[in-house]
C-alpha cells in the first residue's frame, strides 16, 4: 500500500471528519424536524464452479494477509455479536433461529463469543425485547435510504457504537440470516480484522468507478477487500473509526447512478470495503469463515452457513436454480411470517450443506417457545401451492 506524506494524512482526515460530521447533523436535524430488506438476485450458475483466491489470475490478486499464529498460552479474546435487523416479520424469525445457535455455542470449547446484540433500526420496540438482547436506534431519515434498507445498516452501527456499553475488544458484525455450525473462535489479530471474501465483490472489476471513492492517490484499488461488512470480525476501536466512514461512502455511492447502478443490492458491502482502505485496513481473508448453499456442498471445517440463496431441487437431488424446485428451501417464502415446524427434509442426493441447514432450521423451530404463533398460515399454504404447480407443471420458472 503506498505511504502517503504527514500533511495529506491529516488532510484525508479532515476531509473525513468534516463530511461524517456534516452527515450525523443533517441525520439528526432531520431526526428531530421529522419527529435488510430482501436481498435477491441469482448469480449465474456458473459462479458455482468459482476458483478460490490464491487461483485467481494475477489481474485480481493481491497479497493475502496471513493469520498470525496463536499458542496454547494465547489469552482468550472475546467479541461482541452484533446483528442490525428490522421489525418485518421476516427478519425476525431470522434472528431467532441465529440466537438460538448462538446460545447453543456460546460456551462450549474453543468459542470466543461475547455477549449479543440485535441491533433494532425501526426506531420502536418490538415483541422479542425479552427474548433477544436488543439496543433500538433510528433508521435514516425518510427517503434518504432510497429503497435500499440495507444503507441503514452502517447508521444503525455508528449509533450502537456511540450509545451502548460495549465490554468486548473485538466485535462481529453478523446478519439475521447467519447460523452458526459450531464455536467460533476470534479470528481477527489486533489490527487485522477477518472478514469472508465473496465471490462477488469484485473492486479490480470496477477500478474507475471504485477510484471515484477510493482516489488512486490513496494507493491501488488492490488495497480494497473482496469484502462485505459482514461477516468481519474486528477491533471495536477500528470499527469506531471505519463506522461513519461506511455510512458517508455508502451514501455516497447511492447518489451516484453509475455506482448505484453497478453495484446495486451490494453497495453497502462495496461501501465497507472502500471505508477500510481509507482507513488502511486491510482484512486477514478467511474462507472457512462461512458457506452459502445451494453453491458450497459441505459445511466441512467452517463455522456459519449463510442462507442468502434459495435452494431448489428435484426428487432425484439435482439443483434446478432458477426453477421452483419439487423440494425447495428458500427464505423470501416467509416474507410476513416464520417457516412452520418439521420442514420437509430434502430428498436423498441434496449436497450435505443444503441437509444440515434444514435439520438446524428445525431443531430450533422446535425449542424455540411460541414458535407456531409467528406462523403465517396464508404464506404456508401459498407455499405448498407453488410446490403443487411445480411439480404439475416442469420447467416453470421460479422469482427471486
Amino acid at each position: 500500500m503506498a505511504r502517503a506524506t504527514l500533511p495529506f494524512l491529516l488532510l484525508v482526515a479532515l476531509v473525513l471528519f468534516i463530511a461524517t460530521y456534516n452527515t450525523v447533523t443533517m441525520i439528526f436535524r432531520h431526526s428531530v424536524e421529522g419527529g435488510h430488506g430482501v436481498d435477491g438476485g441469482y448469480p449465474d450458475p456458473e459462479i458455482a464452479n468459482r476458483v478460490d483466491r490464491e487461483d485467481r489470475p494475477s489481474s485480481f490478486s493481491d497479497p493475502v494477509i496471513k493469520r498470525p499464529p496463536r499458542t496454547e498460552s494465547s489469552k482468550r479474546m472475546p467479541f461482541h455479536v452484533a446483528v442490525t435487523a428490522t421489525d418485518a416479520p421476516y427478519n425476525k424469525w431470522q434472528c431467532r433461529l441465529m440466537y438460538y445457535w448462538y446460545k447453543k455455542f456460546k460456551d462450549q470449547p474453543g468459542s470466543e463469543m461475547g455477549e449479543f446484540t440485535r441491533v433494532l433500526h425501526s426506531g420502536n420496540p418490538d415483541d422479542l425485547m425479552d427474548e433477544i438482547p436488543t439496543v433500538v436506534v433510528d433508521p435514516l431519515p425518510p427517503g434518504l435510504d432510497r429503497g435500499y434498507i440495507v444503507l441503514n445498516r452502517p447508521w444503525a452501527f455508528v449509533q450502537w457504537l456511540q450509545k451502548a456499553t460495549i465490554k468486548e475488544e473485538y466485535i462481529l458484525m453478523a446478519e439475521p440470516d447467519h447460523i452458526f455450525v459450531k464455536p467460533l473462535p476470534n479470528l481477527a489479530r489486533d489490527e487485522f480484522p477477518a472478514a469472508f471474501p465473496f465471490f462477488y465483490i469484485k473492486p479490480t472489476d470496477h477500478p474507475q468507478l471504485v477510484q471515484k471513492f477510493y482516489p488512486a492517490s490513496m494507493g491501488p484499488v488492490t488495497d480494497v477487500d473482496p469484502i462485505g461488512n459482514s461477516p468481519v470480525i474486528i477491533k471495536k476501536s477500528l470499527l469506531e473509526q471505519i463506522a461513519p466512514t461506511w455510512m458517508n461512502v455508502s451514501l455516497k455511492m447511492k447518489e451516484d447512478p453509475e455506482a448505484d447502478k453497478t453495484f446495486g443490492w451490494v453497495l453497502e458491502m462495496y461501501g465497507y470495503a472502500i471505508a477500510s482502505a481509507l482507513h488502511g485496513v486491510q482484512h486477514i481473508l478467511r474462507k472457512d469463515f462461512m458457506i452459502q448453499p445451494p453453491w458450497d456442498l459441505e459445511v466441512g471445517n467452517k463455522y456459519i452457513i449463510h442462507y442468502t440463496y434459495g435452494c431448489d431441487y428435484n426428487m432425484q437431488g439435482k439443483l434446478t436454480y432458477g426453477v421452483i424446485g419439487e423440494w425447495r428451501f428458500d427464505k423470501r417464502s416467509y416474507l410476513r411470517g416464520a417457516p412452520p415446524r418439521n420442514l420437509t427434509m430434502p430428498p436423498p442426493g441434496v449436497p450435505e450443506s443444503v441437509v444440515t441447514l434444514v435439520k438446524m432450521v428445525n431443531e430450533a423451530t422446535a425449542n424455540i417457545p411460541g414458535w407456531e404463533k409467528a406462523v403465517s398460515k396464508d404464506e404456508v399454504n401459498l407455499v405448498e401451492k407453488v410446490h403443487g404447480a411445480a411439480k404439475k407443471i416442469p420447467g416453470r420458472k421460479g422469482q427471486s
